[in-house]
């Protein structure tokens, strides 16, 4: 913005009558490029509706008090500036200033105030809130008044709400009161009121909270349930439009909440939108499941709904539940873009744990960059076939009206998938496929439109970096899933196009839903909970079906049966089994997903046939290509088979680890590593090794000492 160096260049405004805001007035920036102010100049007679509307604001009630004032008589200065004043009013929000907050300084309170009948409503306690401006009634024209805005903001000095609805630390008269209150404790109720827990409940794990530090009485249990009901009219007041402009709403978000960002890029002509989300938790959280394990990522989330598409960066925890630990929000997948962001995660988790290294980074999309990947994870890249399987199944589902056809074209579709390791021409089992449908004119269609220009390249992936397995398959598909109901709702339909929606969602019930899920989990309560937390992915719900529940035909490997668990009259069939495209009549598949009867179905197939998957397929072919080096490139082939053998060597410990019984076995057999002695700090006499090795060096410091040794005792003897 131009800054302004004279308010003669500033023009008058006048909004309809009535009270108005800041937000209803144009700012212009006056002053020196070294310091200047957002400034506004109005009629003198409309102060009073400006204080008063600056007062109604929905997130941050207040009153503003007269802190300073001085007067000038007219016709006292001979010569003077344009922006003299005849009146001069500081007006500070009566919330500030005592307490400026987390790192700031404690203030002495006002000795005196002026227009004391301007007080700040109940609570009167002074936190710090640094919002002030300034009103000069001008020397040269006593009709206007010029408006000097120095902070905007309702937030200390730390940049963080200080009172009003969006104030989480100071919450009602009787704040300072409430006894200890940690971040977990917080937490959890802030959890349960957004997972819609009836509120006696949240009180009383509330109270159960607070009985660590305190015991407990009558008023304790008063103040708590206080504290539940202004916690939860908080949660309800608060709102995602901290701005009518989204990009500013989106601004100010990152102004309040900059321990959760990792990196902001605003949009300008040359770069794109980047917003990286995430909070301390999930830092915590993928310290602890990512290190030397694998990281997955839900990319272009909302391409077809959404303002910009989500990407989210998933750990795998003592579960091998998909746990979202970073969410970005851009619309560029251009490598320098990914490289930024990529960067900045990275050197944040590395800030607090300098050993943190990851072991591997599954994909879900063809397009996706892979150097920048590689050169700030440090680590291989492997590829979900989750996307393509979800995709492809719930349009056959949908054009396809038939089951015989359905589970023909699927079964079709990952023998296409499958010619890449059986050394099959892809582009022939295309064409056959496209023969064989022909009638099928709706579903071709969409494969002629959607996958056909880039079958290729979804192919060329697969076939050059290795597969993930089915169950980081079902996991990363069970976020996405669950991510999809909490974001798709009719009722918010008219906001999918305002980012600051989409964080508010992210930042609020869904971060709070896995919040709770990992707590319940690890602390063992809150039982539904835990119970829909365990048993939400296809592959923990297929290993509770029994291998009796699941019946082969003999001599007929195209389906096999399994029994409900349920009701034992009732059976799904699985076409095609043994394959990451099997198809299941059930309603869960049908929709697109990836069911337990068809997970465990092939795990049945594993035992029984000795078949492998598509994952097994392509670390076998990888094995393959190492061993098919030239023997006249004979380092290239040492490297090759000393790799091969430490990744055999890290996969035998980690079988033997998880399938132990008793940890202590696998210890007893690790082989002894025999540690040197400590070097000794006394002095000691120097062995006949060392003073060989020191050589004539040691003889010449010998010499030395010696000779101060004969002429100290000759100056005792003197003396």
């Amino acid at each position: 913005m131009e800054i302004v160096e004279s308010i003669k260049n500033i023009s008058v405004q006048d909004p309809p009558e009535g009270e108005f805001s800041s937000a209803n007035l144009k700012w212009t920036k006056f002053g020196t490029a070294e310091h200047h102010d957002d400034v506004a100049k109005i009629r003198y007679d409309r102060v009073d509706d400006f204080i008063y509307g600056e007062c109604s604001n929905v997130e941050f009630p207040t009153r503003f008090h007269i802190e300073r004032g001085r007067k000038r008589r007219r016709g006292s200065l001979k010569e003077y500036k344009s922006d003299e004043y005849l009146e001069y009013k500081l007006y500070w929000c009566s919330f500030g200033p005592e307490n400026y907050g987390e790192g700031g300084d404690i203030l002495p309170s006002r000795r005196y105030r002026l227009n004391t009948r301007n007080r700040a409503a109940i609570p009167q306690s002074m936190r710090g809130c640094t919002c002030h401006f300034a009103v000069k009634r001008l020397y040269e024209s006593p009709t206007l008044a010029l408006i000097i805005y120095n902070e905007r903001r309702h937030v200390n000095k730390s940049g963080f709400p200080c009172h009003g609805p969006l104030d989480r630390d100071a919450i009602g008269p009787g704040a300072k009161k409430v006894p200890y209150i940690g971040t977990e404790i917080q937490q959890q109720t802030m959890s349960m009121i957004y997972l819609g827990m009836p509120e006696e409940n949240v009180v009383q794990k509330h109270l159960e909270g607070i009985q660590r530090y305190c015991d407990a009485d009558a008023k304790l249990n008063k103040m708590a349930s206080q504290y539940v009901q202004k916690l939860g009219m908080v949660i309800k007041r608060s709102t995602h439009e901290l701005d009518l402009d989204d990009q500013a709403s989106v601004r100010l978000w990152v102004e309040r909440n900059r321990k959760s960002v990792f990196f902001y890029q605003d949009s300008t002509d040359v770069d794109p939108f980047i917003l990286g989300i995430q909070t301390e938790w999930q830092v915590q959280q993928m310290i602890r499941f990512g290190h030397r394990s694998i990281i997955a990522a839900d990319s272009t989330f909302g391409l077809k709904k959404l303002k910009y598409p989500l990407c989210t960066l998933l750990v795998f925890d003592s579960r091998q539940h998909a746990l979202p630990v970073a969410w970005i929000i851009t619309p560029s997948f251009a490598k320098p873009d990914i490289s930024k962001w990529m960067k900045s995660l990275v050197g944040r988790i590395r800030a607090v744990d300098t050993g943190w290294k990851v072991s591997g980074f599954v994909i879900d999309d063809a397009a996706a960059e892979l150097e920048p990947i590689r050169n700030i994870f440090c680590c291989p890249v492997l590829f979900s076939l989750w996307r393509v399987r979800r995709a492809w199944l719930r349009n056959i589902v949908k054009k396809c009206s038939k089951m015989e056809v359905r589970r023909e074209i699927f079964k079709c579709l990952g023998d296409v998938v499958n010619s890449i390791w059986k050394g099959l021409d892809s582009a022939v089992a295309i064409e056959k496929f496209m023969q064989d449908f022909i009638d099928q004119t709706a579903f071709m269609q969409y494969f002629k439109d959607c996958w056909l220009p880039k079958i290729e390249m979804w192919l060329s992936i697969m076939r050059s970096v290795p597969l993930a397995s089915q169950e980081a398959a079902g996991a990363v598909e069970a976020y996405h899933i669950k991510l999809k109901s909490k974001l798709y709702d009719d009722s918010h339909l008219g906001a999918f196009q305002r980012v600051d929606w989409l964080i508010h969602n992210l930042t609020a019930e869904l971060h709070s839903s896995y919040w709770l899920d990992r707590y319940s989990d690890e602390h063992d309560t809150f039982k539904d909970v835990k119970e829909t937390y365990i048993a939400s992915t296809s592959w923990h719900r297929a290993l509770q079906i029994s291998d009796t529940a699941v019946c082969f035909r003999e001599n007929n490997d195209f389906f096999a049966e399994v029994q409900s668990q349920k009701d034992n009259n009732v059976s799904r069939i699985v076409w095609n089994p043994g394959s990451e495209f099997a198809f299941c009549d059930c309603s869960w598949a049908l929709q697109g997903n990836l069911c337990k009867h068809v997970i465990k179905v092939n795990m049945m197939c594993k035992i029984r046939q000795g078949s492998g998957s598509m994952s097994f397929n392509s670390f076998r072919d990888l094995l393959t290509m190492l061993l098919r080096k030239p023997m006249d490139d004979s380092i290239e082939m040492d490297k090759a088979m000393a790799w091969t053998q430490q990744m055999l060597n890290q996969v035998q410990s980690l079988v033997e680890i998880t399938s132990a019984n008793d940890i202590g076995t696998v210890v007893n057999s690790f082989p002894l590593k025999w540690v040197s002695r400590k070097t000794r700090t006394s002095a000691r006499k120097p062995s006949a090794n060392s003073a060989l090795i020191s050589g004539s060096n040691s003889e010449d410091s010998n010499d030395t000492a010696q000779r101060n040794h004969r002429k100290r005792k000759r100056l005792s003897k003197l003396g």
